[in-house]
């Protein structure tokens, strides 16, 4: 017997994650066709080579007899007390363990966080270009974005004046990506105070993701938000996925900083959504500490040298030589964000030329579009491979495009 089909939500209408969409699911379709894909859409170090340090895998090996049972709602409290050492360390308040919360990954927390805060209808301020899961996950828990802009023409910085004119009524927190992905922009600690007064006069929930606050290039200096936040909330995500190369132990963590009487509900409310769900990962959270406190392994990566150093070289040498490409060179992240310069290639779809891309030279990258960039004429690849392949990657590219220059010539010429 037929009976109706099972219609999921409208709030997945216009959710969006197109770094494993349907891109991605093609270059799966190649795959098994017998195609060699290069896949440059998604920052996981694994998949390039990029081992989790050692000394925490033999941490988490060590504690898996410790590791069975469910553990605190909030997080071990040795990670925790790691956690907050860190955030003491750079000048936070006040940070202890029970300001921490531990997670299954950054992800996990970000919707528990916006779960925690929003009415329906509520406002969230997101950079634009944005991570996507935060408008998903903004969407997914009944509010509404709203994108401040972050052009390339400014470095893909923000302005704390424009973002102060998008505030309405019902805005209820302001996201900072720093450093950016997809952009790998580093926020000047001038421009994080403006920003933090603009919260503060609008009465504004601070949320900085800072997950690749330790990958930086050539001086670049990461400034935290929450110890120029203060007194005012603020809710601060970091994690082992990036810095320490463990995305698949999915161990993140965000921390509650601000008044006591200001943040006592939301902190509450969090303590409450973290029990629904148990617990975090146990076993991995044992690499918490011997990552925040052992050895610097990030450091001769991004150095000049290191690898994922000469990987952004090979991207900039590579945009250097294009005749269609230009980049606001990243400064810190896993990602260069370069786009089709509008006076070489004044037509142009960056979601069609991904395809494109895929199509006729086997390279998987992700549109600007799929950031939440409306208008967008930017690429995002990631600066893991290693430096030849990045370089084999801008050959590929400036094929295509030329191909695409060539054609639209002809189409003139005829016309």
């Amino acid at each position: 017997m037929d009976g109706h089909p099972i219609t999921p939500s409208t709030r997945l209408a216009e959710v969006r994650y197109e770094i494993r969409g349907a891109l991605a699911l093609r270059a799966r379709e190649l795959e098994a066709q017998g195609r060699a894909i290069l896949k440059l859409n998604i920052g996981n170090p694994a998949r390039f080579g990029l081992r989790t340090p050692p000394h925490l895998a033999a941490a988490v090996a060590a504690r898996l007899a410790d590791s069975e049972g469910y553990g605190h709602e909030m997080g071990l409290e040795e990670a925790r007390e790691a956690i907050a050492a860190q955030q003491r360390a750079r000048g936070v308040a006040g940070a202890d363990v029970e300001r921490v919360f531990v997670g299954n990954g950054v992800s996990e927390l970000i919707d528990l966080a916006l779960r925690a805060l929003l009415e329906p209808g509520d406002e969230v301020l997101l950079p634009s270009p944005d991570y996507p899961l935060w408008s998903a996950a903004t969407l997914l828990n009944g509010g509404h974005p709203r994108y401040y802009a972050c052009p390339a023409a400014r470095g893909h910085l923000p302005d704390a004046d424009e973002i102060e004119a998008l505030v309405t009524p019902r805005t209820r927190a302001l996201v900072l990506i720093n450093p950016n992905n997809p952009t790998g922009a580093v926020y000047p600690r001038a421009l994080l105070a403006r920003i933090v007064e603009v919260a503060a006069r609008r009465g504004l929930l601070l949320l900085a993701d800072e997950i690749y606050d330790g990958i930086l290039y050539d001086g670049a200096t990461f400034a935290p938000l929450a110890p120029l936040a203060g007194e005012l909330p603020c809710l601060s995500f970091g994690g082992l996925s990036k810095v320490h190369r463990a995305c698949g132990y999915r161990v993140g963590w965000t921390t509650l900083s601000g008044a006591g009487a200001r943040v006592a509900a939301l902190h509450d409310a969090l303590r409450l959504l973290a029990a629904l769900r148990l617990c975090a990962n146990a076993p991995a959270q044992w690499a918490v500490r011997p990552a925040l406190q052992g050895p610097d392994t990030i450091g001769a990566l991004t150095a000049p040298g290191g690898r994922l150093h000469a990987a952004r070289r090979a991207a900039l040498d590579g945009v250097a030589a294009s005749r269609f490409l230009e980049l606001v060179a990243p400064r810190g992240a896993l990602y260069a964000f370069p786009a089709v310069r509008a006076d070489a290639l004044p037509a142009f779809d960056d979601a069609a030329f991904a395809l494109r891309l895929l199509e006729e030279e086997s390279v998987l990258l992700v549109p600007g579009s799929s950031f939440n960039l409306a208008a967008s004429r930017h690429l995002r690849l990631t600066l893991l491979p290693q430096p030849h392949e990045i370089a084999e990657v801008f050959v590929r590219i400036e094929r295509v495009l030329a191909r695409m220059a060539d054609a639209g010539a002809r189409r003139a010429a005829v016309a």
